[in-house]
């Protein structure tokens, strides 16, 4: 029988990701309720922490291999710049792999450059690993098409596996800086014009400006927070509504760098809904109070008349529902809940949901085909490649504007900042302008 000692490396790191996710759901079953709600928030962190760097330590063992072991045996190992290069892979690596730990103890009104680095250094990861392994899988096509594995030459073979990693670790250079460069980029303006059923004729080209997945945190600050606010009030929007993923830090740690949301002032409100990454702070009470006393107003499975400056008679019911990952986490008094979301929205008024998933809007329109008009997030476009294949396809919508049903559409914001790595690859932050046309 095989020992646990005996095991290769990458089984063992599989075994360990497992013993903490299975830790994860323990302690969010079990010991929720006994734990402090400091202490259960930093622990759900860490958990996630080692949970993710459990999993890379896979990847990681082939990117060393791949990098520096395939050399070891080869001419280049006795070249003055192997041992320079060894260092380097592994300060990547382990840059890499800190990044996650950032969330515990580098968050502060503006960015350090040690997170910076270390989450550019996880985008070039997930960059290098799928280069490593495509460039891996076309040499194995190649050889078995050809039926000539076993025949190849040694100097040739010896000259593959050196072109391989070296490929792979140029194609990542060059689309880091690529995505580095785009994401640095202020969001662009987004106009889209969208057709509400039963929208009062006085409320015709309603501007609403959606913001989503801003992610103030280890990589985004109070600077960009501030350019986000400059360009929406430039826009003059009669409503600006923040669908979810605000932040990623608990309320206290970075009210520095939220205030410049006090600075909104759309006329007929700003609204909130929450985003699965509040929940993984464990904070949302203290961040309702704090986004309210900036005249935000969160939604919390609830809805509020817009009412037209004109007349009275004339409103449409603006909802929002709490985010679906407070029903994994058994967020105590949260989870979306869209009948109390809904209570007073009738179809004979235009209505139109806050919800910050595209799942739960697909649920949303099954239970309540008559909304007119859902605003998500959350997919962030797909962010960067090769990240973006697995958002098109987990999510019912994706990113833009679809319409479901005669009456109703769905618009998916592609995130107005980034999550963590300060990266896009094949999509673009953005501020949507929404212009509602009465019918």
């Amino acid at each position: 029988m095989i020992s646990f000692k005996q095991l290769p490396l990458e089984v063992k790191a599989a075994v360990a990701a497992g013993m903490v996710f299975f830790s994860m759901m323990l302690s969010r079953s079990y010991l929720a309720e006994q734990l402090e709600l400091r202490m259960r928030r930093w622990l759900l962190r860490l958990q996630m922490a080692l949970f993710a760097n459990a999993l890379m330590l896979i990847g990681s063992l082939h990117v060393w291999r791949s990098t520096v072991t395939a050399f070891s045996r080869s001419s280049a190992a006795s070249s003055l710049c192997f041992m320079p290069w060894k260092i380097a892979v592994f300060m990547f690596l382990a840059l890499a792999h800190s990044s996650f730990f950032t969330l515990l103890f580098l968050v502060a009104e503006e960015p350090y450059f040690f997170s910076l680095a270390a989450y550019t250094c996880l985008g070039a990861y997930i960059i290098l690993i799928f280069f490593l392994f495509t460039l891996g899988s076309v040499e194995q096509a190649y050889k078995f098409l050809a039926g000539r594995g076993a025949k190849a030459g040694t100097g040739n073979k010896n000259s593959r596996t050196a072109m391989k990693p070296v490929l792979a670790v140029m194609l990542t250079v060059v689309l880091t800086v690529v995505g580095l460069l785009n994401a640095s980029q202020p969001p662009t303006v987004n106009s889209v014009e969208v057709p509400v059923h039963k929208l009062p004729s006085a409320m015709n080209n309603l501007k609403v400006v959606l913001l989503s997945d801003i992610h103030l945190g280890p990589t985004v600050g109070k600077t960009k927070l501030a350019m986000i606010v400059r360009m929406v009030k430039a826009l003059k929007p009669d409503i600006t509504v923040i669908v979810g993923d605000l932040t990623d830090s608990e309320a206290e740690i970075i009210r520095p760098a939220v205030e410049p949301l006090g600075e909104l002032n759309s006329p007929l409100g700003t609204y909130f809904v929450t985003g699965n990454h509040e929940y993984y702070t464990s904070d949302v009470s203290n961040w309702f109070e704090l986004l309210k006393s900036f005249n935000i107003q969160p939604l919390h499975n609830e809805n509020v008349k817009i009412v037209s400056p004109q007349s009275t008679d004339d409103w449409f019911c603006l909802a929002g529902v709490d985010d679906i990952e407070a029903d994994v986490l058994r967020y105590s008094g949260h989870g979306m809940d869209l009948k109390k979301a809904l209570r007073g929205c009738s179809s004979e008024h235009a209505i139109l949901l806050l919800a910050h998933q595209p799942i739960a809007a697909k649920w949303a329109l099954q239970e309540r085909p008559d909304i007119n008009l859902i605003l998500s997030g959350h997919t962030h476009g797909g962010q960067m490649f090769p990240l973006n294949a697995g958002a098109y396809f987990l999510n019912p919508f994706f990113v833009g504007l679809y319409k479901v049903g005669q009456n109703t559409f769905v618009y998916v914001s592609p995130g107005t900042m980034y999550f963590g790595i300060p990266m896009r690859l094949g999509s673009r932050a953005e501020i949507t302008e929404i212009i509602l046309r009465s019918p």
